[in-house]
C-alpha cells in the first residue's frame, strides 16, 4: 500500500540540486524509501528524491542549522 501525504506547512530542505520546498511526501511501504517530491528555490523544476537525499535547511525557529 501506498501513502501521498501533501506537506502543507513550508518545509526547506537541501537536495543534491540546491534548495527547495517538500510539496509531498510518498511512502511506498517498508520495503522502499521514501520519495520527496520537491520545488527547486532557483529555477522551480519539481523532482523526486530519495529520503537519504535531502536534509532539513537551517530554521531558526526550530533550532535547526543547516549542513549539520
Amino acid at each position: 500500500m501506498s501513502l501521498i501525504h501533501e506537506v502543507k506547512q513550508i518545509l526547506w530542505v537541501t537536495t543534491p540540486h540546491g534548495d527547495g520546498i517538500v510539496l509531498f511526501i510518498m511512502d511506498y511501504g517498508p520495503q522502499e524509501n521514501t520519495i520527496f517530491v520537491v520545488a527547486l528555490e532557483k529555477d522551480g523544476v519539481i523532482k523526486h528524491y530519495n529520503s537519504n537525499d535531502v536534509r532539513l535547511c537551517k530554521n531558526d525557529t526550530f533550532n535547526i542549522n543547516k549542513n549539520v
